[in-house]
């Protein structure tokens, strides 16, 4: 097998897992994306995706990084989230990823939850810094998703063209 061909199928592997690890959180799925898009370019010879291209995607790589951390913090902010409950959401997460899509949803809710009661916060207040701190997690994905197909859409028309 050509470097070319490998380095292109070898960006395709990571685009794909990168797309997984949009949605999962155990892996850094928007900088797998990029390093796919840039593994391809590359084995095209840079052909179709020139430096201009790769510089809006790594901009939009950075964006949706800063944007999911941004949405998180202000999310739990806005509801007075302890440090505990960010270190429950974050947990909570993980510990999800065991459990499904399920799991998944639910884990950062329950993790600020019980960060918070462990901080001394009364049951309703906790819940309130929960789902504070889950919808800012929502959010935070939401714009990581929209910025991913983004980037595809940019990497499939540099192909088409």
């Amino acid at each position: 097998m050509s470097v070319p061909i490998l380095l292109i199928v070898l960006g395709a592997v990571l685009m794909l897992i990168g797309l997984a690890g949009v949605v999962l959180p155990a892996l850094p799925g928007i900088p797998l994306l990029y390093a796919g898009i840039l593994l391809v370019a590359w084995g095209d010879g840079f052909a179709h995706l020139g430096a201009t291209s790769l510089i809006v995607l790594g901009v939009l790589t950075v964006m949706a990084l800063l944007a999911d951390l941004v949405a998180s913090l202000l999310g739990a902010k806005r509801v007075g989230a302890s440090k505990l409950a960010l270190v429950g959401a974050a947990l909570g997460t993980v510990v999800g990823l065991f459990f499904g899509l399920f799991g998944i949803l639910l884990g950062p809710f329950v993790g600020a939850f019980v960060g918070e009661y462990w901080n001394g916060r009364q049951t309703g207040d906790a819940a309130r810094v929960g789902l504070g701190t889950w919808l800012g997690m929502v959010v935070g994905a939401v714009v990581k998703i929209a910025i991913a197909f983004l980037m595809l859409g940019i990497f499939a028309l540099a192909f088409m063209f």
